[in-house]
């Protein structure tokens, strides 16, 4: 495992210094695990490892390549672990929701556009009474992934996208069992979408904090964490009246 470790400090370092640059192919293995002075078992061990952390692309029959090193891309594998822990750690994630969120709606108070302002704040009051369940799910998760975009921050962007959308059924199973929720959800989005227009941060963050914690507060006050797997699951869902 040291060999292996080296080699992918190396090679990492190749891509530090600018020796190897996001889509660069790099050189065929031969001449590569003599330039890196390794061996060849241990570069295929670390260009496997640096694949899994998708830092590098490898194309059977063409090469490996370094990927476009994106924060999405390489927040991949985070999406990947937690999706499997999601079921035990919704919780935990709404906790990183709370602390994520207030700082992208801050930032979009301050960068977002005029339009794009207005554009939020016309999707915020696009669901009613009347909207179902999928839909409203589908437009909290655009709600929240426009003002993580506007913060200009790529990484919290792709932080907030990753974990939001792994609350999806913690969202539909609060929204079928507790009573007004979807009118709830409209109001805090009203209200940070305004904050927002009205270039106030500190009031747009506020906002933001008391929307999840409240979705995290309800989870901890009224579920218990293995029926909110189950149900969700399973798809039981309670018949929710218009």
């Amino acid at each position: 495992m040291a060999l292996t470790d080296d080699a992918i400090q190396k090679i990492k370092s190749m891509i530090m210094d600018g020796r190897l640059k996001p889509g660069d192919r790099l050189p065929r293995e031969a001449d590569l695990s003599v330039q890196l002075g390794i061996s060849r078992g241990s570069l295929r061990e670390a260009v496997r490892a640096l694949s899994m952390m998708r830092i590098l692309d490898v194309r059977r029959g063409d090469g490996t390549y370094v990927t476009s090193l994106t924060p999405d891309v390489l927040l991949e594998s985070m999406g990947f672990v937690i999706d499997l822990h999601q079921d035990s750690s919704v919780l935990d994630l709404f906790e990183v929701r709370r602390a994520l969120e207030p700082l992208a709606a801050e930032k979009a108070a301050l960068l977002m556009t005029d339009e794009d302002a207005r554009d939020l704040l016309t999707l915020a009051e696009a669901i009613g009474p009347g909207s179902e369940v999928d839909d409203v799910v589908a437009n909290d998760l655009e709600f929240h992934h426009r003002i993580a975009q506007a913060s200009g921050n790529t990484v919290l962007c792709s932080l907030v996208d990753g974990v939001a959308s792994r609350t999806r059924r913690a969202r539909i199973w609060r929204g079928v069992t507790q009573e007004s929720a979807f009118e709830q959800t409209r109001r805090e989005h009203h209200a940070i979408a305004t904050a927002i227009t009205r270039r106030q941060p500190s009031i747009a963050a506020a906002w933001s904090l008391a929307h999840v914690a409240g979705i995290e507060e309800w989870l901890r006050r009224g579920s218990d964490e293995e029926d909110l797997t189950d149900a969700t699951e399973h798809g039981d869902r309670p018949v929710r009246e218009a």
